[in-house]
């Protein structure tokens, strides 16, 4: 069984588009995209410098566009997807919830309303590495922050003002290694972002929806999703909740999974998996170098 996954923000590095847009018919989709949202995707994912790229109404796209460019090349059906935060639209298309051009119009609102958002208050998220959940929760909720994403693996994100994230850095919860503050615009996955929420829920009201057509799981609750509506509603709602990946994982566990490919640009949830379950063989697409490797594993755990 393979579960193809997509990686949330912050997986962007600059250049990273540059490979994929030599594989046929690539450039060709990418113009496409960027006329239908107002976004050169072939600058900024080829010319653009990191703080360029970290604006969250371009990194969002990008992502997007880059999951969906490099999960094409595979040509393959996996037996379940699943995204992290804005991963989560590049898995609904790819389930077939949506079309391409939809994921993209869509992730177009989802940046500029968390951005909007972001700038509202000065915000921002950090990285916890180590320490149990039943002990950093807690200790987050008591300096104000929210666990936003809770990703197994050991590691949870925590989210909130600028302050809080400082206090966090100074007073870390017991168990806690390091606390690494990300270079993200905004406490995504909060209620910071309740504005963009009601901006993405309108964008939602045009979207031509069906039901997915392979195994969906949620980040919300880790929970398999079989209704087309219900997975655009939670598209929109996780916005300002939490994401659950160690759930997530834990789904993949059940369902017998054996094989992870993480779209382009991978390394982050491969990361994660490689802790939390052991024995499921896991591969990243960072360039095209990558994708006869990933068609290897396909071709024998995609079957099952």
């Amino acid at each position: 069984m393979l579960v193809l996954v997509a990686p949330g923000q912050g997986a962007q590095t600059p250049g990273f588009l540059t490979p994929w847009l030599e594989l046929p018919g690539a450039a060709d989709r990418i113009a496409g995209w960027s006329d239908a949202i107002g976004l050169d995707l072939a600058h900024y994912g080829t010319k653009a410098d990191a703080d360029e790229i970290r604006d969250t109404a371009v990194a969002q796209p990008l992502l997007v566009a880059a999951g969906l460019l490099s999960a094409a090349a595979l040509d393959a059906s996996p037996g379940v997807v699943a995204g992290h935060s804005v991963g989560e639209i590049t898995a609904a298309a790819l389930a077939g919830v949506i079309d391409d051009e939809s994921a993209l119009r869509l992730v177009r609102t989802r940046g500029l309303g968390m951005a909007e958002a972001a700038a509202v208050t000065e915000t921002g998220m950090a990285a916890l590495l180590g320490g149990e959940p039943d002990v950093t929760v807690p200790h987050l909720e008591k300096l104000g922050l929210t666990p936003a994403n809770v990703n197994g693996g050991g590691q949870i994100v925590a989210a909130g003002t600028a302050a809080q994230i400082a206090a966090l850095v100074e007073d870390k919860p017991e168990g806690v290694r390091r606390v690494v503050p990300l270079q993200v615009a905004g406490a995504f996955h909060t209620h910071h972002m309740a504005p963009a929420v009601d901006k993405l829920r309108e964008a939602a009201t045009a979207l031509t929806v069906t039901d997915p057509k392979i195994t969906y799981v949620s980040n919300a609750d880790g929970r398999t999703v079989a209704a087309g509506d219900e997975v655009i509603s939670r598209l929109v709602g996780q916005v300002a909740n939490p994401v659950r990946w160690d759930l997530c994982m834990e789904t993949f566990a059940e369902l017998g999974v054996t094989a992870l490919i993480e779209a382009a640009p991978g390394g982050t949830l491969v990361g994660l998996a490689k802790r939390a379950l052991p024995g499921v063989k896991t591969l990243a697409l960072k360039t095209p170098d990558d994708l006869d490797a990933a068609r290897a594993l396909i071709s024998e755990h995609a079957g099952a």
